[in-house]
């Protein structure tokens, strides 16, 4: 038989349980009502301004330690990145030049083994040569002119040396000797002496030597008639010196010159010595005419030169 019940239902109940949606909490509501979740963030605010609030916020528990959160960091100004990275770029820079530069200097590949020398002619290279010897070996940077120059300071031909390298090991020495200007007679022999009255060699045959003697007693090198009469030597082109036979001077202002054909120059004192010695020069080379034979030369005012 059939049921006459009819189903019963209560109240707030459903058949079906129905998820209930969070809602925040509103303002002036209490925390913890039953099916409400609620989600709030709290701020503390800061207390006081300044210096006590700072000390406040000292005092509280983990207030020391700054939260990275809260710190703010700025970009790098490009310029300031410009400049390290320039400064980093010529540290690099520099350290690789030091070290190109030390090896260099130090290297055994640069060292000596070759010492070629030219401008010579009182000297032979083989002379110079063995002077520089101890330079043989000492890597090519390392070496100067001022050591080049000590060593061979007792060739007293060499007035002075300058130097070329070349690299990996070959030292080129250019000379620059001593000028012989006049013959001094000494015992049997005839020296060689340059305008400072350097003694640059000897030799038993004066005609061996194309050079000037000097004579009437000029021939001590410190005197004055010496300086006179060898500033006067040394300023004649070497092919005019060449024909020079003696030169003399009775003073300082009175040099007087003798060419191998017997004829004489008369020169006078030390001034214009270079217009003198033109002079001259363009007079020797002059075509010789037979009717009028020239036995002087005077270019003792050498704007206006004679011959007599």
């Amino acid at each position: 038989m059939a049921s006459t019940r009819k189903p019963t239902y209560r109240p707030g109940t459903e058949s079906r349980p129905v998820a209930q949606r969070p809602v925040a909490a509103r303002p002036g509501k209490k925390d913890g009502s039953e099916g409400v979740i609620s989600a709030q963030r709290s701020l503390e605010p800061e207390q006081g301004s300044g210096a006590a609030a700072r000390q406040e916020a000292a005092g509280r528990p983990g207030a020391a330690a700054a939260s990275p959160d809260n710190v703010i960091v700025f970009p790098e100004p490009k310029r300031r990145r410009q400049r390290r990275l320039v400064l980093w770029t010529l540290s690099i820079v520099a350290a690789v030049v030091a070290a190109l530069i030390a090896v260099a200097v130090f290297s055994p590949a640069l060292a000596v083994r070759t010492i070629t020398v030219d401008g010579t002619t009182l000297l032979t290279p083989e002379a110079v040569q063995k002077a520089l010897s101890s330079l043989e070996g000492k890597p090519l940077p390392q070496v100067s002119e001022q050591e080049i120059n000590e060593l061979l300071k007792p060739l007293v031909q060499v007035r002075s040396a300058t130097m070329e390298a070349r690299p990996p090991s070959e030292l080129l020495v250019h000379v620059n000797e001593r000028v012989p200007v006049a013959l001094l007679k000494q015992g049997d022999s005839y020296v060689m002496v340059d305008v400072d009255g350097v003694q640059l060699g000897a030799t038993k045959d004066q005609s061996a030597v194309a050079l000037p003697l000097i004579d009437a007693g000029a021939g001590a090198t410190d005197t004055e008639l010496f300086k006179a009469i060898a500033a006067v030597l040394d300023t004649l082109p070497a092919d005019v010196r060449a024909k020079m036979s003696t030169a003399s001077a009775a003073s300082a202002d009175a040099v007087e010159l003798k060419l191998v054909d017997g004829k004489t120059v008369v020169w006078g004192n030390a001034e214009d010595r270079e217009l003198k010695a033109k002079a001259l020069e363009a007079l020797l080379k002059m075509p010789a005419d037979p009717k009028v034979p020239v036995r002087v030369y005077d270019v003792s005012v050498p704007r206006h030169p004679f011959t007599k």
